[in-house]
């Protein structure tokens, strides 16, 4: 396992295989696999909804918390092989709201089958919801 530090999504390079998954905001430069429009809740509301999203998943271990970035990192074990992925996400104020960066990542093998885009696509779900009933 890789020690944890900060991503900085502004320079972040994506890896040239297909086993990760990056949603940004449209409103951010850089690319991403997916974008979603900024959410129209304050920064602190949305952080504390995307660490309660990571706290009822499965196979999902806390691994780094930079508070004062509004960011942070998990490991989650994929359900067969227990093979650790690495999950992290960061929200700030961007475009008239605020922004979500979520990013998970595979550590071992090249194609992953789509298991870290439907990470990212599950937990935005579930933070949606989370922000919807408040």
């Amino acid at each position: 396992m890789p020690a944890p530090a900060p991503v900085d999504f502004a320079t972040l390079a994506l890896p040239a295989s297909p086993n990760t998954c990056l949603l940004t905001p449209t409103s951010a430069p850089g690319v991403g696999h997916l974008q979603r429009d900024p959410f129209p809740v304050a920064v602190d509301a949305a952080f504390d909804a995307i660490r309660a999203v990571a706290a009822g998943q499965p196979r999902v271990f806390a691994l780094a918390d930079y508070v004062e970035r509004r960011q942070a990192q998990w490991v989650a074990r994929t359900r067969l092989m227990n093979y650790p992925d690495i999950v992290v996400a960061e929200v700030a104020p961007t475009g008239g709201g605020t922004g979500l960066w979520l990013y998970s990542r595979s550590l071992v093998g090249w194609s992953d089958l789509g298991a870290n885009r439907a990470r990212v696509m599950a937990w935005l779900a579930e933070f949606e919801q989370r922000l919807r009933r408040g």
